[in-house]
């Protein structure tokens, strides 16, 4: 085969870490909520007052998908009302040095 005649193969799929990561993060509200839960655990309502334009539907998916994601735990106590806290796990600990940089970004630039 000449050089000529060569055709470079065109991957299928190119795999993207930082997609995949965003994937795992979710939509624009995870980086709040995982902000609030690097303190503390957080009751739903306390995540809803410390970010008070999020609404409680977007909330709740944010909140699932994270969970989904093994970003963070859901805790369930049997108390009338039911009472929910939520935790991050390992995993989700492991995303604070990535918002501790991009806030240190959006301080230099914006």
């Amino acid at each position: 085969m000449s050089a000529n005649n060569y055709v470079p193969k065109e991957p299928a799929i190119i795999e993207c870490n930082i997609e995949r990561t965003l994937d795992v993060i979710g939509g624009k509200w995870a980086f709040l909520v995982l902000r609030e839960l690097f303190c503390e655990k957080r009751r739903f309502g306390e995540l809803q007052r410390s970010i008070p334009s999020v609404s409680p539907r977007a909330l709740t998916s944010t909140l699932r998908h994270l969970e989904t994601q093994g970003v963070l735990e859901r805790h369930v106590f049997p108390t009338v009302p039911v009472t929910v806290e939520y935790s991050l796990t390992p995993k989700g600990h492991d995303l604070h040095q990535i918002l501790h940089e991009m806030k240190l970004w959006a301080a230099k630039w914006t």
